[in-house]
Formats: C-alpha cells, structure tokens, sequence
C-alpha cells in the first residue's frame, strides 16, 4: 500500500477528510488534477457565509433560534419525498445538530472567526412549514473563503511537513483499481505541470500515468457546476427547459468526472436533477475562468421584472427563494431577467459573491467595512460592476433607462409605460409604515431585524425619488454553482452500491456526496449549509476512515 488512505480532490471537503485521518496518525495521499496554486478548491472563492443554529451572534442580535425551528425550515426546504432520500434525511438531520452543536466551537478552536452580523438568505415567503429560513442564520466567515480554507490549508501542510499527508497535484484519477469487489486505489494521468494562477484554466496534456493503493479511498472531487452539458443533461423538468446561456459560478475544473468515474465502478448516484443554479448571475468584466460569472447577493428591495417588463409574483423577491424563481423564469422562454432598483439600494443591499469581490471582509480590514455605511457610493467592486459591467445600465431617468434595456439586448419588449406603472404601484405603498404589496411587507420586516437595518436593507423610499438617483437596471442571468445530488453515502461516509450495501473501501465527501447521503439539501437548500456540508462531512468520513484503515 502507498498509503492508509487516498483522498481525492484538495479542496475544503478533502482537506477536512485528509487532515483528520493524518491528525489520527495514519497516512494520506492527497491527489488533484489542478495545481498547489489552487489549494482549497472552489470553497476559497466563496463568500464564507455558514449556516449556525442558535449561535452567541445570532442570541447578540436577538435573534431567537432553535433546533426544532431550524429543523422544521430545513425539513420544509428540502421536501423529501423520494424513497432513496432515507441516507439524505437522516443526513440532514444530523448535520442541523451539528450546526446547532460543535460547529463553531470545532471552528474556533482551529482560529476561525465570524463577522458580527447575521445575514438573512432564503426568507421563503410561503408557510412556516415550507421553504425558507424563518430567521437570520447566514454567519459570514470573517475573512470569507480563504478565512473558511485557513485551518485546514494550515493542518495539512503541518501534516506534510511530518510525513503523515502527501500531495499528488496535476494527478487526474480516470478509474478506481477493484479487487474482488473491494476498492483498492485510484489510477489515471499525471497531467503537465503548470504555473497558471488560481482558479485560471490549465491544460490537460498528459505526461505520464500513475497507480496507487490503499485502504480506503474518499471521493472528495467536487460536482458538475462548471460542465454545462453535464447540467442540462441533468436538468429536472420541473424547472422548465434548460437555459441556452449560463454563466459559471465555479472554476472549470468541477467538471463532475469523479461522479460518473465512481458510477462506473459500481457506485450509486442518487437525485442527480436536484441541483441549486442561482439567477441573480452577472457576466464577470474581470474573469477568471471560462464564463466566469458573480452573483448578486440581493436584499430585499430591487423590483424584478421578466424580459418582457412583467414584475414577478409573490415571493419571487430578491433573496426569497432561488430555485422557485428559477422555475418561474425558465418558463418565460427567455434566459434572462431584470432587476431595477436606485443608487440607495444598491449602495446599501448589493453585495458579490466571491472572496474576491469583498476585499474588506476577506482582508479583515474593519476600516474597509465601516466604509459601507458613509457615503452614496455602494463598496468598490459594486461601483466597478457598474461602471464595467456588460449587464449593468444607469440612467437618470425612467425614460432613459428602458431605452438602454431595450438596446442592451436589442429589442422592444420593455415598455416605459408598463414598467412606469409597476414602480409608481410600488412607490405609493412607500407612504406607510404599513402596506398590503408583500414585497413592501417584507422590507419592513427586513429591518426588525438589527443586521438587515445596519447594513443589509435600504431605507423604505420611493425608487423613483431623484434624491435616491440614478436609476439602474441589472440584467440577470442564470449562473451554475451547486449538484445537490450525487454519491449515495451512509453516515459514517461510505458509499454505496445499488443493493444498499457499502462499496467496500470506497468513501465520499463534499459535493460529490450531495454533501453527505447523496442529497442532505434535498430540492432545495437554506444557504450557508454549502460550505457547512463539505466540512461536515470530511469530518465524517476522514474520522469514519481512521477508525478502520492503518
């Protein structure tokens, strides 16, 4: 044996896993297609944001939080309703007493940190027993992906440094060795080497071949985000008719090979068309990879409307409920939609997903981050999209704005006099701390909570206002991010065949789990628990797969 244990994939699920079995004294073998560079995988772009229960920042906010409300949300998110959703409930139900549990205190050990405000994703907007989060719950890592990966980036080159962890990097695993029904270790091609930036698309010639063994072997290699065939193969019809656009919300190396390699092998897949696309997507002006895209991280105020002007129903509002949003606009026939909003809303409630377009969170700068309360300007990388965007128009008036949507995408389909009506409608339940239009409702209920009134949610007034000026439109898009089905695993990580049995020697982790059981988010998710299910369930496997090998 090369090793106790193979873990595939470096990114935060594979680290959690490798580090846990090298802490536990064994030996590991870290291998990845991609390069040092891009230690942490596609986690290190993330925004950081972690799903907790009942934590010391929510209780400081006097947010009132539980694990029967925070299961009831999750459980009414995620529908089950599936005969193979038993490992993906019992999955999740353990994951919600972990975030309700050892969570942060596990991460704090480690030197992790939080920013002081909760913020509120996925409010829902239907009952108490459906979709959606009935509180705050989005805890933002203070230093966001890269403050997320830190710990684990740190345990296993410490590890290295001991001889305990081995990285393999430009190693790309094209098979799993089985013997007598057992899996051994993991063969495929050593790729050239390259010194392309992180996240930069690198090549896939080959230079060698490679085998190796071990006991056990964790698939950890992420899901199919950036593999747009692989996604409109797997698109539900449910959600309508894939888009023919989308923008990538992940590097291209999540291309879901691993998935379809394990599957070969004699691994079951489970809810493959349960995936999680968001579509608030901008094209990126200062991309990274192929079809970089950023997402709008919305608050509550912005106006949608389809791409024929038709606002949107209750409750597809900003930051509501994304794949129900999804479902209505893929049925419009058209790939995208538009926000219309002013200056106050989006100096105030339009944040960026990614580590890179928050420089002050990422850099822990507090000086950065107190400048988001002064002035009329929304944060730099904001004001950059903005000015460069390809999706973005800013006008001073109603007039001119629809005249630069219409030429965006180069016809008529918006009338002034429509659009007019809808956001003079709105503006006139302004007068009232009271109102009957939901989305106005919701506003008001945005900022009873102290960190959407600090700094998450603009002060109730009128869009048309010039003293809120200019006006601004954002064309959104469809952007790819997460497979929310993938690898049927037990709780102790491994995977299974499809007689229900452990594939022996055979675990998974991360994405390519479904983030544990083969789909713990179900049809839908709560946010936060992204991020949150990759280091749950690294730590399963990585602990489960110490117990047995060595």
């Amino acid at each position: 044996m090369d090793a106790d244990a193979i873990v595939i994939g470096a990114g935060l699920a594979g680290l959690v896993a490798a580090t846990e079995i090298a802490d536990a004294g064994r030996r590991v073998i870290v291998v990845d297609q991609e390069t040092e560079q891009n230690l942490g995988g596609q986690a290190f772009w993330s925004f950081g944001g972690l799903f907790m229960v009942d934590s010391p920042e929510q209780r400081r906010m006097g947010i009132r939080d539980s694990y029967d409300l925070a299961i009831q949300d999750w459980m009414g998110t995620a529908g089950f309703d599936r005969e193979e959703d038993t490992w993906p409930r019992r999955w999740a139900e353990a994951y919600i007493a972990f975030a309700a549990g050892e969570k942060r205190a596990w991460l704090r050990a480690m030197g992790h940190r939080l920013f002081p405000v909760v913020g509120w994703a996925e409010r829902g907007g239907w009952a108490a027993t459906s979709h959606g989060n009935s509180v705050p719950r989005f805890h933002v890592t203070w230093g966001t992906g890269p403050g997320v990966i830190d710990p684990f980036v740190r345990r296993a080159r410490e590890a290295a440094r001991s001889g305990r962890l081995s990285f393999r990097f430009r190693h790309r695993v094209d098979g799993l060795v089985v013997s007598d029904g057992t899996v051994e270790g993991v063969q495929g091609a050593v790729l050239e080497a390259s010194n392309a930036e992180r996240g930069v698309s690198t090549s896939r010639a080959e230079v060698g071949a490679f085998e190796l063994r071990a006991e056990a072997v964790i698939v950890a290699s992420g899901g199919i985000g950036a593999n747009h065939d692989l996604v409109r193969k797997n698109w539900p019809a449910r959600l309508g008719l894939p888009p023919k656009t989308m923008v990538s919300g992940v590097p291209a190396y999540v291309d879901g090979r691993m998935i379809g390699i394990a599957e070969t092998a004699g691994a079951r897949v489970i809810n493959p068309d349960r995936m999680w696309h968001y579509v608030e997507g901008l094209e990126n002006w200062n991309p990274i990879w192929p079809g970089h895209g950023i997402r709008i991280l919305p608050g509550p105020s912005s106006m949608w409307f389809d791409a024929f002007g038709k606002r949107l129903p209750a409750p597809f509002f900003p930051g509501y409920d994304t794949l129900g949003t999804l479902e209505y606009l893929r049925n419009t026939g058209e790939d995208y939609s538009w926000f219309v909003l002013n200056q106050s809303i989006i100096r105030r409630e339009f944040a960026l997903s990614g580590s890179e377009q928050n420089p002050d969170l990422t850099g822990k700068s507090w000086r950065q981050v107190l400048r988001r309360a002064v002035g009329k300007r929304a944060p730099e990388p904001v004001e950059a999209f903005k000015r460069h965007g390809a999706d973005f128009v800013v006008r001073e008036t109603l007039s001119d704005l629809v005249s630069g949507m219409n030429a965006l995408v180069g016809n008529d389909r918006i009338s002034e006099d429509g659009l007019r009506a809808e956001i003079l409608a709105r503006d006139r339940e302004m007068a009232n701390g009271f109102a009957k239009d939901a989305q106005v409702m919701g506003i008001h209920n945005a900022r009873r909570s102290l960190g959407d009134r600090l700094v998450r949610t603009a002060k109730p007034h009128r869009i048309l206002d010039p003293a809120h000026g200019p006006l601004i439109a954002v064309r959104l898009s469809v952007l790819t991010r997460k497979t929310l089905g993938g690898l049927e695993t037990d709780l102790e990580g491994r995977v299974l065949r499809h007689d229900g049995q452990p594939f022996p020697g055979l675990y998974a982790a991360g994405e390519a789990s479904g983030f544990g059981g083969g789909g713990m988010h179900g049809y839908r998710a709560l946010e936060g628990t992204f991020l949150g299910g990759c280091l749950f369930s690294g730590l399963k496997a990585g602990k489960s797969v110490s117990a047995v090998a060595g």
